[in-house]
Formats: structure tokens, sequence, C-alpha cells
């Protein structure tokens, strides 16, 4: 589904739905970080942004309604820091959970109130279930909005690209495992957290798990051809795909793919070399 998506301008998406991109595009943001907003009586906020103060104004300005809430999806520093500063001006309550231990964690959102799998948050006139859905960040969530059957997913899902698991905090196995319980969902439409919406829901996720795979395959052919290799190694032969710009990025993903495999019992590390356990 294509709908404009340019900083600065609110967009209506549905009937009590609207998405404002905050100024912060780049290689690692897309066009930039979507903020939602629900409801036109009293407002929701999800995913604030990055503490920009022009964004944070015109979250106020454009906003239908008075801003009585704040849900962030995750603590990582594109999403989550506008948030205390919107509660201070708006006396939102700040709903989500706390930044986990560990860099690139915005330790500035403190919730008032904390999300837990499965709980249902309502306003007089929307439902969100709430999912949460490490793999990404430990402290991930999705928020599932029923009457639609839309489904708010932040960095779990986006449009345009695969998104980074950065260990220690960032986990392969719960990311597939958090992935492949969407699939179970009745989805129409995925909001990311960054690019268009997507409404080929279970075409996007099926995708992102395949691709997941098709890594993990290489990285298991990789050592079955050359029995030990360093993670500078098999970054040649797993993401040779990948311009070598990125590369120390997706060394990370990589490390996080290795360390999944190292969880299942299929490669071992030694000496800074990795290799299968039953080569």
């Amino acid at each position: 589904m294509t709908i404009e998506l340019a900083a600065g301008k609110l967009v209506k998406l549905e009937s009590g739905i609207y998405r404002l991109v905050a100024p912060n595009s780049g290689m690692m943001t897309g066009p930039g970080t979507n903020t939602y907003i629900l409801g036109d009586k009293e407002t929701a906020i999800i995913d604030p942004g990055p503490l920009i103060d022009d964004h944070i104004d015109l979250i106020c300005d454009l906003a239908p309604g008075p801003i009585k809430w704040i849900l962030v999806t995750h603590t990582h520093p594109d999403h989550s820091p506008a948030a205390a500063t919107l509660a201070e001006k708006t006396g939102a309550e700040l709903l989500g959970r706390p930044a986990p231990d560990g860099q690139h964690q915005d330790k500035t959102f403190i919730p008032d109130r904390v999300f837990e799998d499965g709980e249902i948050f309502e306003t007089s006139e929307f439902k969100l279930e709430i999912f949460h859905t490490p793999g990404h960040a430990s402290n991930h969530l999705c928020y599932f909005y029923e009457k639609l059957s839309w489904l708010f997913t932040g960095d779990h899902i986006i449009n345009g690209s695969t998104v980074v698991i950065d260990p220690p905090d960032g986990n392969m196995s719960d990311y597939l495992s958090s992935l492949e319980r969407l699939m179970d969902k009745v989805l129409t439409i995925i909001a990311p957290g960054h690019g268009e919406l997507l409404d080929s829901p279970y075409e996007a996720i099926g995708w992102i798990i395949k691709h997941r795979l098709e890594r993990e395959t290489k990285v298991i052919a990789a050592l079955k051809e050359y029995r030990e290799l360093t993670l500078a190694g098999l970054l040649v032969h797993v993401y040779g795909d990948v311009h070598e710009s990125l590369h120390v990025i997706a060394g990370r993903s990589l490390l996080a793919h290795l360390l999944k495999l190292k969880s299942d019992g299929r490669v071992v590390l030694h000496n800074k070399y990795w290799s299968l356990i039953d080569a």
C-alpha cells in the first residue's frame, strides 16, 4: 500500500489512524521513523521517535485530540527518546517495556505501565493487543489493532530491508520464533516502524524468515567447505552480496546467526574460529 511518505506531514491512513514521519532519514532508518497517532477524541502515540524538538512540536500540534498515552515498541535511539519530553509536555502516560542493559538503549524511557505479552490496551475508540516480540530487541513489542487487524511492528518488521539483529540484546532464535508466532494471527496490514504500509503481511513475514534461513544455510555451507573460519572469514561467504561498506553491520547479524547455531548445537567456537560440530 503506497501512501505519501514524507517527513513532517500528517497523513491519514484509516479512520482514526495517522502517520507522521520523523526527520531522521538515513541508512538505518530509511525515510525516517514512523510515528503513529491513534484516535480522534483522545489520542495514543506509537513511537514518538528521536529527540527532535520540531518533530515533538508537530506531534503536539497535529494530533487530532489530546495526547493521553505514549506507547513505545522498543528503546532504540530512533524510536523512544522523544517519549519523555512528549510526556512532560502533555501529561500523557508512558507505556511499554524498560530499556535493557547495553549500548544503543534509551535509558530515559521509564514506562508508567509495563506491558506484558497478551495484555489488552483499550480506549473508547480502539483496542490493542500486546505482543512481546523479542529478537531485534529483547524488550520489543508489537501492537495489534483489533478493529482493523493491523499490526504496528516497530522494527520487528520494516519495509524495504531486513533489520539488524545485534547481540547480545538481539537474538536470532527469538527473532525467528517471534516472526513465526505472528503467522498464526489474522492480519490485514503491517504498519512498520520504517517505510510504507505492507498489505501482504504473510508474504512479508514469510520472506523475512526465508531470507534469514538462507543466510543460515550459507553459514553451514561455508563451514562445510572450509571446516573452520573466523567471523571475518565467514562474512565474505555469507554476505558476499552485500556491499563492503555494510559489512560491519552485517557482521552483527552474522554473529547472531552463529550464536543461534551454537545454541542449536550445530557449531562451536574455538580460538576465534567457528566450525561445525559434525564436521
